[in-house]
């Protein structure tokens, strides 16, 4: 599978995917007009390992609803994300199966190395 869960809002998404020039055969799904199913998050987390490592702690909601300072379970990371799109740390791009989760520069480089392959 060639995925990627994006916002069409965000222009840090829409730069990475420009400047990783992803071939015709990628599928795109802005999370915010098409909503992550179960199904979806399951399988991203089994390809990254957890659902904490999906999640953005960087949310405006996170600080809003106070929950950097609770103890938060994997169980309450997926509910959260499949909850409000916000809190999927963007974009993720997968590619087989490797994921590639967020928009440091290590990750998009590793990325654009794999969709380059």
């Amino acid at each position: 599978m060639k995925k990627v869960y994006f916002l069409k809002t965000c222009n840090t998404c829409l730069r990475i995917i420009k400047d990783l020039n992803l071939p015709s055969d990628f599928i795109y799904q802005d999370i915010k007009t098409e909503p992550i199913t179960v199904k979806q998050i399951e399988e991203m987390a089994e390809l990254s390992g957890s659902y904490e490592a999906l999640f953005s702690k960087r949310a405006k909601l996170y600080k809003e609803m106070d929950l950097k300072n609770q103890d938060l379970t994997e169980k309450d990371y997926k509910h959260y994300i499949l909850e409000h799109y916000t809190f999927l740390k963007r974009p993720v791009i997968i590619i087989n199966d490797q994921i590639f989760i967020g928009n440091t520069a290590k990750v998009v480089e590793q990325a654009k190395q794999a969709v380059n392959e």
